[in-house]
């Protein structure tokens, strides 16, 4: 959960102010009391009714180390006061107007944010009572982009490999990741996987297969492509990984694989997969974000979406990596379709493995991947989803975002979909509320991002933090 600031200003008059302390105080009680009941840490200052309180009461709360500042406003107020603030007070900045017809509180507010605005000062705004669902839930999404753009500054990518097959759009400018967003690009050569994999200790990875073919629905051994032997090399590949992030401190990452791992080593869908899901066979772990063939703007997108739920579900969740691959104009679905690296969490939505393992099945790489390995199959769980993928035109990031779900029809029209297409990769069958034509007139990647819920807002909060461009497509 977050730590939030709660700065209250007040009539710089002190007879006035003098008589308006206790309405103030109530009507900052409430707004404290809704946030904890919802499990944030809440930092109050003193009421701000001087220009130097505006200061001091603003420097105790990045002192105390808030994520982000609420403003509230229920009575009139010198706008100074705000402007003063914005100089000290930890951002993102929240200006809340409170309901309080009989006092100019709106009057204060709407004097104050124009006054950030000539400053050129980031900043939302919320009117409404706090006890309102769909005024905190407003809240809660401001509080959830705070987080999102905070936590990012000073993290670190893990840059296994490099460009895959020539895409433009897996690749993204170190510099303006560091001055965007605060996220630092470490390069680590795709040899280390290769290299470091006969050090592992092969008992554990024997006792990791063995929980695997106890566990997982279906293991397709077929004695080429997927055998004991190459199962155990993707284990060994995935705690090199592990070993990796770990003594490199990174906090989310990506790995090329293309071509050269799966033509003369492995696939690393089990390694994805695992990495992104919340457990492997060494027990719970919190999901760690890896895109595969590296792309930088994809593993951006699923940190932020990650760092969403950690706010509004009070716990990370997975994040999906897809290819658009096909519409299927009768159903009118697309299928996001990837090479196995779809985390097993999404066969059954669920944070147990005993719920989403006995869906899955490993099967052998195809054409494709004539280094073989299991590809992680399964179907994703039908539930409301949110859509978004950071891209740029020229040189400027702009996210694409879209609500929808994912379905199913029945096991013999889903599997007459998926043979369709491809039978040993994973499915999602997705209904955008958008319709197809938008879509595939306006988004421009081939690969997307999603997670179970509502986070338009918040995805729309984050970019106006963050300096992207929001595109909602309806």
């Amino acid at each position: 959960m977050s730590k939030i600031g709660i700065l209250s200003f007040s009539d710089g008059r002190a007879f006035v102010h003098k008589d308006l302390v206790k309405m103030l105080k109530g009507f900052e009680d409430r707004i404290v009391k809704r946030l904890r009941a919802a499990g944030h840490e809440v930092v109050t200052a003193k009421q701000v009714w001087t220009n130097t309180l505006a200061v001091s009461e603003s420097k105790k709360l990045a002192k105390a180390g808030c994520e982000c500042t609420i403003f509230n406003y229920a009575v009139w107020c010198f706008p100074h006061f705000t402007a003063l603030a914005s100089r000290f007070a930890p951002g993102p900045l929240l200006a809340f107007g409170c309901i309080n017809p009989k006092f100019p509180g709106m009057v204060g507010l709407l004097a104050g944010v124009g006054g950030l605005n000539q400053l050129g000062v980031r900043y939302d705004r919320v009117f409404g009572e706090i006890e309102d669902a769909k005024v905190f839930a407003q809240v809660q999404d401001f509080v959830a982009a705070a987080h999102a753009a905070n936590a990012l500054k000073g993290q670190t990518y893990g840059l296994v490999g490099g460009r895959p097959m020539g895409m433009y759009t897996a690749v993204s400018n170190t510099d303006q990741w560091m001055k965007q967003f605060g996220v630092d690009v470490e390069h680590i050569d795709q040899w280390e996987l290769v290299r470091r994999a006969p050090e592992v200790d092969g008992k554990k990875v024997t006792k990791a297969r063995k929980w695997l073919e106890k566990n997982v629905g279906k293991i397709e051994y077929d004695g080429k492509q997927l055998t004991p032997e190459l199962l155990e090399r993707q284990i060994r590949t995935t705690y090199v990984m592990k070993a990796l992030i770990d003594e490199w401190k990174l906090d989310f990452s990506g790995i090329k694989a293309q071509p050269e791992l799966t033509n003369s080593w492995c696939t690393m869908d089990i390694t994805e997969a695992f990495l992104n899901d919340p457990y492997d066979w060494d027990g719970p772990h919190e999901p760690h974000v890896c895109s595969t063939e590296a792309d930088m703007d994809a593993a951006l997108t699923m940190q932020i979406f990650k760092l969403l739920t950690e706010v509004k579900e009070n716990r990370a969740t997975p994040v999906l990596f897809a290819d658009v691959r096909h519409y299927f104009e009768k159903e009118k679905v697309f299928d996001l379709v990837n090479s196995g690296q779809h985390a097993t969490y999404f066969a059954k939505r669920s944070f147990r493995y005993q719920d989403n393992l006995p869906h899955v099945r490993f099967r052998p790489e195809g054409f494709y991947f004539p280094a073989g390995g299991a590809s992680v199959m399964h179907l994703a769980e039908p539930g409301k989803v949110t859509f978004a993928r950071l891209t740029r035109r020229d040189g400027k990031y702009w996210m694409a975002i879209l609500k929808g779900e994912f379905v199913r029809f029945g096991e013999k029209k889903d599997w007459q979909l998926v043979n369709a297409v491809q039978d040993n990769w994973p499915h999602a069958f997705a209904k955008f509320d958008c319709a197809p034509e938008t879509f595939l007139q306006q988004y421009a990647s081939n690969h997307i991002h999603a997670v179970y819920g509502d986070y338009v807002d918040a995805l729309v909060k984050v970019c106006k933090l963050t300096g992207v461009e929001p595109v909602v497509l309806k």
